[in-house]
């Protein structure tokens, strides 16, 4: 679909708009991801509201930025790009390390914040970032080889094997294009350690509580090995949707990319959220 640059803090993001009626969506992607993200999600909503999904500043189409932008960078751009594009209150939905800066955006979004759905974003307080600095050093490593390998088409289809497997066979292209190339793995490389750098931040200075209904899904399987992690995530993450005013938590049966497994569920819930039956 056809979409533009938006100038924001400075900077530009890339964003495409679809759907239509009065009601409004927007849409943050999770680390190494951008607005193609939500391919399985959109086409279900097309009829009921306007949909906005957009690439963080750094990632795909929205070209690259000098210097490491925070996750505070990045609510900011994602409140600049609502204030010039999305009239009025909305729904906004957020995957992974979208929730952090989906959380953040929120402080400043107020009452133009009509629900909140939280998908798999993982509160700070989980015991998993005790040890995030040294988690990271070690993805980041993994990923300076797959930055340098990916240059290789056979390659790049290789480690992005399990997303091929999710996504629609065009939106998967494009991704491969975009995402699974040098220069998307180095954004990607960055969003890690500005998660990193964020989590004292977040643990020193929660965001305040969203007012407005929130949904805060949780992936039910699952890695292989990862059991006992995932189950203090889920419980994490359930204690933060108790502490919500208007809030909710679910268990899904899928891993962590609930948009491509579950799509037909996050539109729902989505509805929900825009009918305020949450």
């Amino acid at each position: 679909m056809p979409g533009r640059r938006v100038p924001v803090n400075g900077r530009h993001v890339y964003v495409e708009e679809s759907g239509q009626g009065q009601e409004q969506v927007v849409f943050e992607a999770g680390a190494a991801c951008g607005r193609t993200f939500w391919d399985p999600v959109l086409p279900l909503l097309a009829g009921r509201a306007r949909l906005l999904a957009y690439d963080r500043a750094g990632r795909a189409l929205s070209g690259r930025t000098t210097g490491r932008l925070s996750v505070d960078d990045l609510a900011a751009d994602l409140v600049a790009l609502t204030e010039a594009v999305v009239p009025g209150a909305f729904v906004l939905v957020a995957h992974s390390m979208g929730g952090l800066v989906a959380r953040r955006a929120a402080e400043r979004l107020g009452s133009r914040l009509r629900g909140l759905l939280l998908v798999d974003a993982l509160p700070e307080t989980a015991p998993v970032y005790d040890t995030w600095d040294r988690t990271t050093e070690k993805v980041d490593r993994t990923l300076a080889v797959t930055q340098t390998l990916s240059r290789f088409p056979p390659l790049a289809r290789l480690f992005s094997g399990n997303v091929r497997r999710l996504f629609p066979a065009d939106t998967y292209r494009t991704m491969l294009a975009e995402d699974f190339t040098p220069a998307g793995t180095a954004q990607t490389r960055k969003e890690m350690r500005a998660v990193a750098a964020a989590i004292p931040q977040f643990r020193a200075r929660p965001p305040q509580l969203p007012k407005c209904p929130t949904i805060v899904l949780s992936a039910a399987r699952a890695a292989r090995g990862r059991e006992r992690q995932h189950a203090a995530i889920r419980e994490h993450q359930r204690r933060y949707a108790g502490t919500l005013p208007d809030g909710r938590h679910e268990d899904v049966d899928s891993g962590h990319l609930i948009p491509a497994e579950q799509p037909h569920l996050v539109a729902d819930r989505i509805r929900r959220l825009l009918d305020g039956t949450s």
